[in-house]
């Protein structure tokens, strides 16, 4: 793909490049950049847009991977291969990265990682400080160009990553292309000399690609025998390896909604200081008898037939409520499109007051359906990623390594819906017929998000204060039942002595009778 007199970025890959681009800026906002072509709105005007395309893209991430997957080898927690599994999470920043893919292959439709045995900082710090260990890193998709399989365009053999750097001292005449090419059981590493041929502004945007420089060359076995770097699609079709993004087939739309956008904040601006016009007769004349006004300065005007007309602003709404109404029209039409319910955003019919979480959950479908599209895609990528992170650390450290190869590592997933914990224990109730579903120290891991120490102090705590509590209510027991047996409160008095009373009491009234 890289050779001398070829171009870069090579011919087959331009569009795709292009496309990136162009993407990247729509989702940071920058539509005017993209749609300047639009004669009606020139760059001397007012130009607004409403970035929508941001929208759907971070819409999409977040409810992807807004939440935490789980990533387990289906073992027991404490077991060698779930902590290799967590630590190659934890030291990789997984969550974070999967984040930042999800975002990006929104507006690209392309998303590649590199796994590969190295030190953080190459080699600036000692081993000690900054051991070797097996790293998951990100790519970008516009340096990285994938080589197909003859016979299944959706299968890619071969991974180049090439990037090109200036020559210091050279202002931009001089350039390197770094070429690395991952391939089965080796990676090979090529410097090529570049001339810059087409810029566009103070950008170059294509070179052509000049003698190789040798003593540059090298190869290095890794002994795995397909390639280290991942491609995860947004989404894809069945004959090319490309993605498709979220943002290309709303671009017409963006357009002409940004234009609307724009021609009503221009009438507005045009009608906000409008010109008067006056009966006749009014305004100071000259020697010839002519009114003495300048309408560009002045902006009056003086109407024939004082009876006919009474001093009036001259505006004109230019059909601003059908601008409107086509406005909402465009939104609809983008937002039904992408596959993002108003529910969503928190606009139109949205109010979630006293619905339940499935009902808000049927109302979610659409985008759910666009989400698991997604995520079957980043499935089938993260459990390659990481069986190729465990090959490399067995290969690199062999028995070290501690712990057996996990194949097919488990995902899971979160819908990215808020959970409806009321609802979701009624209906544990009903299935366990009132039976607890989850033990204490659970319960206060998951509500609190305690470490399992943090709960087993609590549950301590807990268990102490309970002890605490019945020890005081029958030391209380106890001391009350004293009193009433020794010295009664309310005066009662114990049995036998209420009958001697009664037999005195009746004695001496049959005596006085006598």
């Amino acid at each position: 793909m890289f050779e001398k007199g070829g171009y870069y970025p090579p011919q087959g890959h331009k569009k795709r490049i292009a496309r990136y681009n162009e993407n990247k800026l729509l989702f940071k906002g920058f539509h005017h950049d993209v749609f300047e072509r639009n004669q009606a709105f020139p760059k001397s005007d007012v130009y607004i847009s409403i970035n929508l395309a941001g929208l759907i893209c971070k819409k999409s991430a977040d409810f992807l991977f807004g939440e935490k997957p789980v990533i387990s080898a289906g073992r027991e927690d404490n077991s060698p291969e779930q902590e290799a599994i967590d630590r190659l999470v934890r030291d990789n920043d997984i969550p974070m990265k999967l984040q930042k893919s999800a975002t990006g292959n929104a507006f690209r439709g392309d998303s590649f990682f590199k796994i590969r045995w190295g030190q953080k900082f190459n080699g600036k710090l000692d081993e000690k400080v900054d051991p070797y260990r097996v790293f998951i890193d990100l790519q970008n998709p516009a340096y990285v160009f994938p080589e197909a399989s003859a016979g299944d365009a959706t299968l890619i053999e071969k991974y180049h990553i090439a990037f090109p750097t200036v020559v210091a001292g050279s202002g931009d005449q001089n350039w390197i292309l770094n070429v690395e090419s991952h391939e089965p059981n080796k990676i090979v590493y090529q410097k090529f000399n570049m001339t810059p041929i087409v810029a566009k502004g103070i950008e170059v945007v294509e070179w052509k690609i000049g003698d190789e420089i040798t003593s540059a060359y090298r190869e290095v076995e890794t002994e795995i025998p397909v390639p280290l770097v991942v491609h995860i699609p947004n989404y894809a079709i069945d004959d090319e390896w490309q993605g498709l993004d979220d943002v290309s087939e709303h671009k017409s739309l963006f357009d002409e909604l940004n234009r609307r956008l724009s021609a009503i904040a221009s009438i507005l601006d045009k009608h906000a200081d409008p010109a008067i016009a006056i009966p006749a007769g009014l305004l100071q004349e000259d020697e010839d008898g002519n009114p003495i006004f300048n309408v560009g300065r002045n902006k009056i005007f003086e109407l024939m037939g004082k009876d006919d007309i009474t001093p009036q602003y001259i505006v004109w709404n230019g059909q601003l409520a059908s601008a409107y109404e086509e406005m909402r029209e465009i939104k609809q039409m983008i937002l039904l499109n992408a596959e993002i319910p108003e529910v969503a955003l928190g606009a139109g019919d949205s109010g979630t007051s006293g619905s339940s979480g499935l009902a808000i959950k049927f109302r979610m479908n659409s985008l759910l359906a666009k989400i698991n599209r997604k995520r079957q895609f980043y499935d089938k990528g993260l459990k390659e990623i990481f069986f190729l992170a465990q090959l490399v650390e067995h290969t690199m450290l062999g028995s070290k390594a501690g712990y057996e190869l996990v194949p097919d590592v488990i995902i899971h997933f979160n819908d990215g819906l808020p959970r409806d914990t009321a609802e979701e224990a009624n209906v544990m109730n009903v299935r366990s017929g009132g039976k607890p579903t989850i033990s204490q120290k659970t319960a206060l891991m998951r509500l609190d998000n305690l470490t399992e120490e943090q709960a087993d102090a609590e549950l301590k705590r807990m268990q102490e204060e309970e002890d605490a509590a019945l020890e005081k209510q029958a030391n209380m027991f106890a001391t009350q039942a004293s009193m009433q047996v020794e010295s009664p409160l309310d005066g009662s008095k114990d049995d036998a002595t209420k009958a001697s009373d009664d037999k005195t009491n009746k004695d001496k009234s049959t005596d006085g009778g006598n």
